[in-house]
Formats: structure tokens, sequence, C-alpha cells
């Protein structure tokens, strides 16, 4: 599962991170090119395996469910699991099928006679085989530094341009592995305020080149790491949009914090909208006050929008559902044997009267934790879901970090169910009312929140183009 979903327990805290200092919003450049370039109930159904409760936490598990936050590409679901505490060598009656291994590590050590080669770099490549041979998407090595950009992305803050991206196919489904001509880097969106926005990024905007080197053979994250770098730099990006040609865009990167969450009310103050851009368990809180807040306030019509939300820590996303949902599962974990593990509700929430109408917004970029909360809410009839298929991330990532050399891997450890037993991987929620966005849309308009406040009061906030259901 951004965090996208784990089968390991959750943390009671994430380890602290340092919020960055406000700073200035960096502004970008472009210039257009002249030349094209290519570039079931809640128990699942029998047979689905043994069930059991979830265990207690260990003491370094961290939860993550996440298509990354910030940096933001489509991860979900990871775990940070404790260092593994195995014998290192050869396992016992392993020694034929390591033999060659061995062979091959001890005869470059020993007479390679190009470019010197330090052992970190043989390791670090043999790890890096072994999981690129999974031909799995959302399982990688990542380097000291990589691990530290997706663990700040997943904070909401970060130094870089400031934009969600997402791999996608030549058929627009989303996941692919190796970027090529039939797997390109897309953005989904700019956040707002940051330099990717400033510079005019857009969403659908497919980067084919990173300072001047193609992306095309890169992962997702190699790719996330070339834009991402010291505030104050610049980054510069081939951008392919639509039918024209390709652009130049040189963009200064800074600090980047992305917002959270942001509350207002509609219908003249008789519904609360809450916008919730990512899961961290800070987040997570603030959506308990914008709740208390409307509980407060009297108002029984709300609209949780999870629109582009890649996902998150995984405790955020149980926080989240449990204000809506009293009791009983939220959603259930199988790991490789057929393990099926329930998280239920904290029984704690704010908004679990069912004389609270809940309407959930998702689309194309609701993934992950997004997709938890929503299929969550809607498999326990607690909300209507409105908008478009959401993103399909229905696998669960385990971080591990590496004792040595700082980095660490995911590794896809399980897939996550909703609590009737559905699995969304790469299939999505479908919303119970789906809103087909015009191409354009008129500028202002926002017509799946116009549905959204039509469903809950029979009345709409704006008279923009209104989408059939």
């Amino acid at each position: 599962m951004d965090r996208p979903v784990t089968d390991l327990p959750e943390p009671d805290q994430p380890p602290p991170l340092e919020s960055p200092p406000a700073g200035p919003v960096a502004t970008g450049t472009q210039t257009t090119l002249t030349a094209p370039t290519e570039a079931p109930s809640l128990m699942p159904a029998a047979g689905a395996g043994r069930m059991k409760r979830r265990p207690r936490l260990l003491a370094a598990s961290l939860a993550i469910v996440a298509v990354l936050a910030g940096s933001a590409l489509f991860i979900s679901g990871y775990t940070l699991g404790r260092e593994a505490l195995l014998e290192p060598g050869t396992p016992a009656g392993a020694d034929g099928q390591f033999q060659a291994f061995w062979d091959t590590y001890h005869t470059i050590t020993d007479r390679y006679a190009g470019a010197p080669v330090s052992q970190d770099t043989l390791v670090e490549g043999a790890i890096k085989g072994m999981i690129g041979s999974l031909h799995d998407p959302y399982s990688e090595y990542l380097t000291a530094d990589q691990y530290r950009q997706n663990l700040q992305g997943i904070s909401g803050q970060f130094e870089g341009i400031g934009a969600d991206l997402a791999t996608s196919d030549t058929t627009g489904s989303a996941g692919c592995e190796k970027l090529s001509a039939a797997c390109r880097l897309v953005v989904t969106k700019p956040l707002v305020g940051s330099p990717a926005e400033r510079a005019g990024l857009l969403p659908g905007d497919i980067v084919l080149s990173v300072d001047g080197a193609s992306v095309d053979g890169l992962s997702a994250d190699d790719a996330r790491s070339k834009i991402r770098g010291p505030k104050g730099s610049v980054v510069t990006l081939v951008v392919e949009r639509g039918n024209g040609a390709p652009t130049i865009f040189r963009i200064t990167r800074d600090l980047v914090q992305t917002p959270e969450v942001t509350t207002r009310t509609l219908a003249g103050g008789r519904v609360g909208y809450i916008k919730l851009s990512s899961f961290s368990d800070v987040a997570a809180d603030q959506v308990v006050d914008a709740l208390r807040a409307d509980h407060i306030a009297d108002r029984n019509l709300l609209i949780l929008d999870l629109r582009g939300n890649p996902g998150g820590y995984v405790t955020a996303a149980r926080k989240v559902a449990s204000q809506f949902i009293y009791s009983g599962v939220l959603f259930w974990e199988e790991d490789a044997k057929g393990t099926l593990i329930p998280t239920e509700s904290l029984g704690d929430g704010v908004a679990t009267d069912p004389a609270v109408r809940v309407v959930v917004l998702i689309d194309h970029g609701s993934a992950s934790a997004s997709e938890i909360v929503a299929g969550a809410l809607q498999d326990r009839g607690r909300a209507t879901l409105i908008g478009e298929t959401s993103y399909g991330k229905g696998t669960v990532q385990q971080w591990q970090e590496l004792t040595g050399n700082g980095g660490a891997f995911k590794l896809t450890v399980a897939r996550w169910l909703t609590p009737n037993g559905h699995s969304i991987h790469q299939k999505g929620l479908t919303p119970d009312i789906t809103v087909t966005l015009p191409s354009p849309a008129p500028a202002g308009t926002d017509p799946v929140l116009d549905r959204a406040v039509d469903v809950l009061t029979g009345t709409s906030d704006s008279t923009g183009w209104q989408a059939a259901a």
C-alpha cells in the first residue's frame, strides 16, 4: 500500500522530522522547442486465508501509505521495519545456488582491471539486481539520499520543484516500471505556490528529460531524485504537453512545504468542506479539529476532498477513517501466505453519527491511503463517492533499513483489501456518482464539487458547468 497499507503493526508516532523554515517560492522560465522529441460482508470470501488480529507494535516499525507525497511518485503502502536480525553469509543449505554469486564477486574484486570499484558499489549493485529481478515497480533499492528524500516527502516537506509525479503507460494505466516511450513520467499536479506551479507546469505534462538527459531507462525514484535538489539550484526539464512541441522549463528549486489540510464552508454555511492533500499524523489531527469545528457549528453535511492525494502514514489513514466509522474493520491486509489481518476503527470518531451525511471526492490522483479511507467509507455505507475512478494502488511495501550504508529497500510484502474484501489494485475505486470532466474545464468551475454540494443539499454553490452523474 503510498502507505499507500502495510501488514506490519502501526507505530504510535512516526519519527520526528524538523519543520522547514518559511521561504519564498522560486519562479521558473519556459522556452518552446522547434522539433518534437520521441520519446462480501466485512469478512473476505472463504478461502482467502486465515484471519488473525494485528500484533502489537514493534518499536522500530513505521507504517506509511503513500504514493510519494511531495515528490509524489505513486509508491503507496510502505512500512519502515527494524533492521533484519539475521546472520550474514550464505543461507544454510544454499551453497550451490550462491556459488556463482560468490565466484563473480571474488573474481571482480581480485581481477577486474578497469576503474577501481569499491565493495560498497558491488554490494549496492547486487541488491539492486536482486530487487530488479522481481520486475515490481513498487519494490526498489534506495540509496541513503533517496531514502532521506522519501521520508521528507511523506512528512510534507522537501527541496525540489513541488510537482506530484506518476508513471503511466500508453493505455493510461498507472504504475509501469522503467521509463520509456511506453512508460511516461507524468505531472499529476503542481503543488499550490510551488516552483513548478510558478514555472507553468500543468497536470498531464510528460517529463522527457532532466538537465539534458533523457529519463528513459530510469526508475520513477531515480527520475524524481534527479528532479529534486538543493534549494536555490536550477533544474532544466523538457516537457511534452498534448500534441504541441516539447517545451523547456528552467525551474529554481526551493524548500517546498505541502499544504495538507484546507477547510471552508459551502452552501451558505450548511456544508463543511475539508481538503486533505496528504496523510501525515499532523494532517490527521487537523482533520479531527476541522470536524470538531463542524460539529460545534451543527453542520451535518460534510465533504472530504481526497482528489490528487497520493497517500501518507497508515496511522493517519486509520485515524481519518475512524472519524466517520465508529467500530469494525476499516481494511484488511493479506500477506504472501494468505493470512488476513484486520485494521479496525479506533472508536473515537467525531462524525460517526449516521445523521452526519458525508461525500468523498476522488479522482485518478487519489491513491493508497486515500483509497483506504474512501474504500472504507464506501463499503461501510458512510459516504457517497463522487468523481473519477481512483488510482488503484492496492499493494503493501515494507521499507527495510540496511546496516552500514544508510540506504534501504522497499519490498512488496502484502496487498490490502477494502472492508468487504475487495482488491482495488490496478483497478481503483469506482465512485458511486461519476462526474466526467469537460476538456478543458471552464476556468473557475469545479463540477465535481458542484455535484457533491447538489447531492447533499439539492443546490450548488457555483453556476459553472454541471456534469451528469
